[in-house]
Parts: C-alpha cells; sequence; structure tokens
C-alpha cells in the first residue's frame, strides 16, 4: 500500500487486528431470577429488596424490574418509597397486615427478599456459557462480564455472534442479557445499555465516532451523574462535544480522569480484556428438566461434573485444596457441602469419591440441580500432588460453611466498588 493518510478504519494487512470485546449484562438480574423460580411472575411488576415487610421501616430496593419502573421504582431506591409508589400486592389480601381495601391490582406489585445464594447460583450457569464462548473473559459482577472473541468470530459476522451467546443464555439459564460488541472495552459496555432490555448492539472499528458523537456525556462509561453536571457546565452536553474539546481543561478540572473521558469521548481505550487475576473456584453444575428422588441419575451427574471440575483444574495447571457440592432441592433451596484436603492436590478420582461421600446426604430428596467444585486453589507448574504426599486424614468442614470463593467476587473494577444494587 503507498505511503500516505488512510481512511478511518481501512488497516495495513499487516497492521493488527481490531479487538472484538463484547460486554455481557444481564437485565434487572435479580428479578430475572425470581422469575425463573417463580414463572408466573413473568410481566407483572417485581421488585427484590430488603425491608419491605410490614413494620420494617428501613430497607432498600435492589432491583427493580422493567414494570416496576414505570411506577417510579429505582434500585437503591428507599423501600418505603417504593411502597408508595408501588404498593404490595399482598396487601390486595385481607389477612395481610397491610390490606388496603382501596388497592387495585394493576396498581400493585410483586416484592421479593434478596436471595444470593440463589442469584450466584443462577449466575455460575450464565458464566459456564461465557467461559465456553470466549478464551478470555472478565467477570465484574454478578450479572455482567467482558469477553475477548477475536479469536472466536469475526467483525462480518460479529452480530451473529453475539446472538449466538444470547440465545444460549436464554435457552439454557433462561434470562435475558443484552450485549454490545465493540473493539474496546468502554465502547462495548455502553453498547449493551445501549437497547435495553434484550439489546444487541454491535459498533464496528470504522463506526465507533459516528457511536459515540451523539451520546449524552451521561452515557460515558463512568460518568456518574456530579460528573454530567460538570461536563454541562464546561458546556459538554455530548460525547461528541468531549471528543472535539481541548483536553488540557477537562485535565485540569478532573485531573487525569479528565484525560481518560477525552480519551473514551473518541473512542480510544486502549485496555484488554484480562481475567480478575487467577480464579478463586471451578465449578459445574447441571440441572435436570424435574426434581428427580432416585439415587442414580444424580450420582452419575455427580460423577460427569467431579471429572469436568477436575480436568478443567489439570488443563489450568490449579491445585486445589477443598472440595464441594451443591444440592438445590424445589423449588429453589440451595444447599453446599465440602471438605478441606490437608493439602493442595491433583487428583481426579479424590474428586470423585469426596463429591459422592458429600452427596450421600441428599441422595433420597428430590433435586433439581446438582454441582460440583473444587477450592482454594494453587496455581504452579508443578508435577501433580497427590494424597500420598501428605500427612494426615482429610477432614470435614462445618456442613453448613460457605468459603469466600464460594460466595463469589461481585467488586466492578471499572468502578472500583462493589454493590448489592442491581442495575
Amino acid at each position: 500500500m503507498a505511503d500516505g493518510p488512510r481512511l478511518p478504519g481501512i488497516e495495513d494487512e499487516e497492521d493488527e487486528e481490531d479487538p472484538i470485546v463484547l460486554h455481557v449484562d444481564a437485565d434487572c438480574f435479580y428479578a430475572a431470577c425470581e422469575r425463573l423460580r417463580e414463572p408466573e411472575l413473568r410481566g407483572e411488576p417485581v421488585v427484590v429488596g430488603m425491608g419491605y415487610e410490614p413494620g420494617e421501616t428501613n430497607g432498600a430496593v435492589a432491583t427493580a424490574s422493567y414494570e416496576a419502573r414505570e411506577f417510579g421504582v429505582e434500585s437503591a431506591q428507599a423501600i418505603s418509597t417504593a411502597l408508595e409508589r408501588l404498593p404490595r400486592r399482598a396487601a390486595l389480601s385481607p389477612d395481610a397486615d397491610d390490606y388496603d381495601p382501596d388497592l387495585e391490582p394493576a396498581d400493585t406489585g410483586h416484592y421479593r427478599p434478596v436471595d444470593l445464594d440463589y442469584y450466584e447460583s443462577v449466575a455460575s450457569d450464565v458464566q459456564e456459557i461465557l467461559h465456553d464462548c470466549a478464551d478470555v473473559v472478565r467477570e465484574v459482577s454478578i450479572d455482567e462480564a467482558y469477553l475477548e472473541v477475536t479469536d472466536r468470530t469475526a467483525w462480518e459476522v460479529a452480530d451473529g455472534f453475539a446472538r449466538h451467546v444470547k440465545d444460549r443464555i436464554r435457552r439454557e439459564v433462561g434470562i435475558v442479557v443484552s450485549v454490545g460488541a465493540a473493539p474496546t472495552m468502554s465502547a462495548a459496555k455502553i453498547a449493551s445499555d445501549f437497547d435495553k432490555p434484550d439489546g444487541l448492539t454491535v459498533v464496528r472499528p470504522g463506526e465507533l465516532s459516528e457511536f459515540l458523537a451523539p451520546l449524552e456525556v451521561d452515557l460515558l462509561h463512568g460518568v456518574g451523574p456530579v460528573t454530567a453536571r460538570e461536563l454541562r457546565e464546561m458546556d459538554l452536553e455530548t460525547a461528541g462535544d468531549v471528543a472535539a474539546a481541548d483536553p488540557e481543561p477537562l485535565v485540569e478540572r478532573f485531573g487525569e480522569r479528565g484525560r481518560e473521558l477525552y480519551d473514551r469521548a473518541r473512542g480510544d481505550d486502549d485496555r484488554r480484556v484480562e481475567p480478575k487475576g487467577d480464579p478463586k473456584s471451578f465449578s459445574r453444575e447441571s440441572a435436570f428438566a424435574e426434581p428427580v428422588s432416585e439415587p442414580g441419575p444424580k450420582y452419575e451427574q455427580i460423577e460427569t461434573l467431579a471429572a469436568a471440575v477436575a480436568d478443567r483444574a489439570r488443563r489450568e495447571g490449579a491445585l486445589y485444596r477443598t472440595v464441594g457440592v451443591k444440592a438445590v432441592e424445589p423449588p429453589f433451596e440451595v444447599n453446599t457441602r465440602e471438605r478441606s484436603l490437608p493439602g493442595p492436590i491433583d487428583e481426579p478420582e479424590l474428586v470423585e469419591e469426596i463429591a459422592r461421600e458429600l452427596f450421600a446426604e441428599f441422595e433420597r430428596d428430590p433435586v433439581r440441580k446438582v454441582g460440583v467444585r473444587v477450592a482454594n486453589l494453587e496455581f504452579a507448574a508443578a508435577d501433580q500432588t497427590s494424597l500420598d504426599g501428605w500427612a494426615g486424614t482429610p477432614g470435614d468442614a462445618d456442613p453448613a460453611s460457605r468459603s469466600d470463593a464460594e460466595a463469589g467476587d461481585r467488586s466492578n473494577p471499572d468502578e472500583e466498588q462493589s454493590s448489592l444494587f442491581d442495575f
């Protein structure tokens, strides 16, 4: 190719290929999980939060379905405000403590308590699909993740690949996600928010400037209400305004973050999708079409899942100190059991043996989902280790205990904060 200027988006063949980044964001995740548990809630206003029971005065909304948002209910809102705008459906019953004979069903909503154990169980199913669809996944919270899929697809068919991810999650898990595809992490995040709910927005490399320019500054990734107000005080209303501005006043006003705002508005973001350090555990789960009481099918699944997690650990070069199982009983009662080992090992047969022993407690109970995990991981390029090299006998942990790894890491590195609230 001759020397000289090139049209935007036109690359030399030897230039590095533009990354393809997906941002996957579950729509009203907590409410979606409650609808999995209670299908009759579909299409109804659903509020998940704390403190809505009669007589309680403190609490907050963790998430509100889109139907509930039409009544003015929002995440992080005081529960008392939510109840004023959308009374409980239960208040229609004469037996309810807050019974109101003047209420109409159409003006009420369903309130449910936060159940993080259950939500994490659903999230693990989604995460399993994401890791199957991408070589690199960065989970930033319980309900969103970035995927690096440059080696899995091409820009010409990126919309089809993103649709495939959406469809798998809807079909295999039963929840709806919005997906944004773009050459940068920040643009992918904006794209996933662009057409919610159930959105799919693809921004190809040559379209970045055109996509970003008309967006209100509030929509730039990392811009909250305070920053948006300060940008408007500088007569910067859109991303295009920020991109065309002199960056020096932005740096003077916001410090180094001002330069970042300027770059993001121009579509410049050289961050790469990277996992958040080494994983804390590997797990696999499998659901039955309907609750199963007979031991045989359950133990078959346990053995299959145990082999899968042990194989994953070996492929990742990980040793593990803990083996655990999960049994989800109807309607969605999550039970976990785990056993600690005297030292880090890589021994698939032992994982299966321990998993079977831990699951024996539930062998005659109706179970709708089972899971196996290995945790307390150590990563090292070392020879495989077995219990033969360790003195002592494995001991059972408290059956009711849950490790930090099981609870999950819901921090968001982009916002540098963690939150219970589901947006």
